[in-house]
């Protein structure tokens, strides 16, 4: 243990009186606006009306969290929720699912885009994806701080500690993830940019979702099991990051070969 990193952080940050304010929440709220100022600049330089923002951002954050408590309740501990179906609203104890999280902002984006026919759907899902590589990333950090999604035993040299957890060095598979999510922001800023990616409708959405699942599937062999039901062959994850895969490789190629365009030029 002593030639290992030890990550022994208080997951609070501060408290007021009986209210506890956590890192996670913190970061999570953080995802939140710098994703808002990040689209908002989308907006403006596309000169589309920014007061639309407002309403989207409480689909976003409305879609998110329910889209991941719920995946969490699904997919990960259905036993649990099941016998104490009252567990389901607890979201203070934790337990948000990334798949959840992802499939509710794809449903709140569509029900956002009917009370709004003016957007397109998949002209949203392509520039969604700029600030939810952002979020992503600083979400990623609020698990470190709260030292769970941890990784396998490892003797790496970068191998952490986390004393929350047990004494034995682990990958910091949370690290890995925001590191991803954080250069793969900068690649699709570069893109919406200066490339023609963007003129060419669900190619951006498309992208991401090969990019981001399959760095997710590869890193899930880095990390400890997340349900308790999980097989020898694949992880939960894993086999919930097969179908964006799979979709986003529908979206691309409709992309490459779809005739219209987009007319909004890049920045």
């Amino acid at each position: 243990m002593e030639n290992y990193a030890v990550w022994n952080a208080e997951p609070v940050l501060f408290r007021l009186g009986t209210l506890s304010i956590h890192w996670y929440g913190i970061l999570f709220a953080t995802a939140l606006g710098l994703g808002f100022a990040v689209m908002r600049l989308i907006y403006r330089q596309e000169k589309r009306n920014e007061k639309e923002l407002d309403s989207l951002l409480i689909y976003l954050t409305a879609g998110t969290l329910i889209g991941a408590r719920l995946g969490h309740v699904l997919f990960y501990d259905p036993a649990l929720y099941l016998s104490h179906p009252w567990e389901t609203f607890a979201i203070w104890k934790g337990g948000l699912a990334s798949h959840g999280g992802a499939l509710g902002i794809v449903v709140s984006l569509w029900l956002y885009c009917r009370r709004h026919p003016g957007t397109g759907y998949i002209w949203l899902l392509d520039r969604i994806t700029v600030p939810a590589l952002l979020g992503g990333g600083l979400i990623r950090i609020g698990n470190f701080f709260n030292s769970e999604i941890v990784g396998v035993s490892t003797i790496v040299p970068w191998a952490i500690v986390f004393p929350h957890i047990d004494l034995l060095p682990r990958h910091p598979t949370q690290l890995y993830e925001s590191a991803v999510y954080m250069v793969l922001f900068a690649i699709f800023c570069t893109l919406y940019r200066t490339s023609l990616i963007i003129l060419r409708p669900g190619m951006m959405a498309g992208c991401f979702l090969i990019l981001v699942c399959s760095a997710r599937f590869i890193l899930e062999f880095t990390k400890m099991p997340q349900a308790a039901y999980e097989s020898s062959l694949l992880s939960v994850g894993q086999w919930l990051s097969i179908p964006p895969i799979l979709f986003g490789i529908a979206l691309s190629y409709r992309a490459t070969t779809h005739s219209k365009t987009c007319p909004v030029h890049p920045v």
